[in-house]
């Protein structure tokens, strides 16, 4: 037991100081400033029955104040509930941004949905304007109104070739409080954004809802065509984009936000076993690494401290009880970035258990054939 608590106090210190810093927000839009020219932009956004959002977050994008020429491309993947005619109502109505609604029609073997209503966005929208950045963003993602300007000017001063915002996600249920908070704070921990920001590292990540990408880029690294069979599209974005030699960026939002909402727990649990074994390339050595991990990292803390305390190791307790709180430092930034109380941090451990069990849902959804499902499609292994 004493060996346990010290193991993971050990963890918690190299977590601490040795992983870049993952536990800090303030990665938030880098230096800009507004360019002489502004080029132009064509946004793309893949919906897939999405009238639900829509209505408050498709007016966000035709009320952008960007002072060089912008186009909207919306691109209705099969949709049911009427997202194509609700997107033109909505234009007609609101006026702004021309926009454009298309059909990616039928989708060719090896892609993911998606990024095959990518592709289409894209090629609609290099057969119709000369864009020299594209801004890629999904239908549950408003901006507020100098949203493309910031983007734009951020990618120009820094000579970026992607940009990337973390949009702040909904919390408003009890699950969503219990939940989201922690969702980016496990992905921080795994892409570190000073090391995605670093030039020379290998470490490449994006946030799907909201990527601007230079055009010459996404042609440079072959995109969207390289990375159609990704499940995990944003992160494999920005590999391909940073291996071709592109310089990448990402960060929290201050002006992006998530409109779609997760009351229940089945919603949420559902947003991650859909690509958690994904995200672990379908191996069973890494998944269970990664249970391990997670039980020594999460779990371990309050269970020494509570086994010590009685079973009187004041060692086993005092590993435990300091391998929680350092758990509980690093968790509070995400949780005040997401404007929640300071005591939900020490129920991290718990949140960490329920997505223990949905990484091995994820994976058992896997082996039973359903793959990863989203909107209607499964999809296997690549």
């Amino acid at each position: 037991m004493e060996w346990i608590g010290a193991g993971s106090l050990a963890a918690w210190v190299w977590l601490l100081l040795g992983q870049g810093f993952f536990w800090r927000t303030d990665v938030r839009m880098p230096a800009r400033t507004e360019p002489e020219r502004w080029p132009s932009v064509a946004v793309v956004v893949p919906a897939r029955d999405e009238a639900a959002v829509l209505p408050v977050s498709l007016p966000s994008l035709l009320a952008q104040k960007y002072p060089g020429r912008a186009e909207i491309f919306l691109v209705d993947d099969g949709s049911t509930d009427g997202t194509g005619a609700l997107a033109r109502a909505l234009a007609a109505e609101r006026g702004g941004l021309p926009l454009t609604v298309a059909s990616p029609g039928a989708m060719e073997p090896g892609w993911t949905g998606k990024l095959w209503a990518v592709r289409q966005g894209i090629a609609l929208a290099r057969g119709r304007t000369d864009a020299e950045y594209l801004l890629l963003t999904d239908a549950d993602i408003a901006h507020e109104p100098d949203s493309l300007r910031e983007l734009v000017a951020a990618a120009r001063s820094a000579r970026l070739d992607l940009v990337s915002q973390m949009a702040r996600l909904r919390v408003a249920t009890f699950w969503e409080r219990l939940i989201v908070p922690a969702f980016v704070y496990f992905f921080a921990q795994l892409y570190p954004f000073r090391w995605v920001n670093r030039p020379g590292a290998r470490t490449a990540a994006a946030a799907g809802g909201c990527v601007l990408l230079r055009a010459d880029a996404a042609e440079r690294a072959g995109v969207p065509e390289s990375i159609r069979h990704a499940l995990i599209d944003d992160v494999t974005l920005a590999r391909a984009v940073k291996a071709s030699g592109g310089r990448i960026w990402l960060g929290l939002a201050e002006r992006v936000d998530s409109v779609r909402p997760y009351p229940r727990l089945a919603e949420l649990w559902q947003m991650v076993a859909r690509s958690a074994y994904a995200q672990l390339r379908h191996q069973p050595l890494l998944l269970l690494g990664t249970v391990l991990g997670l039980a020594l990292v999460y779990l371990a803390p309050p269970a020494t401290l509570l086994a010590g305390a009685a079973a009187g190791s004041a060692v086993a307790a005092g590993c435990g009880g300091a391998a929680w709180a350092v758990m509980c430092g690093t968790f509070l930034p995400m949780v005040r970035y997401y404007r929640q109380p300071w005591w939900t941090a020490p129920l991290l451990p718990f949140t960490a258990l329920l997505y223990l069990l949905m990484t091995v849902d994820s994976a058992l959804r896997h082996h039973r054939g359903r793959g990863a499902a989203w909107k209607g499609r499964t999809y296997g292994a690549p």
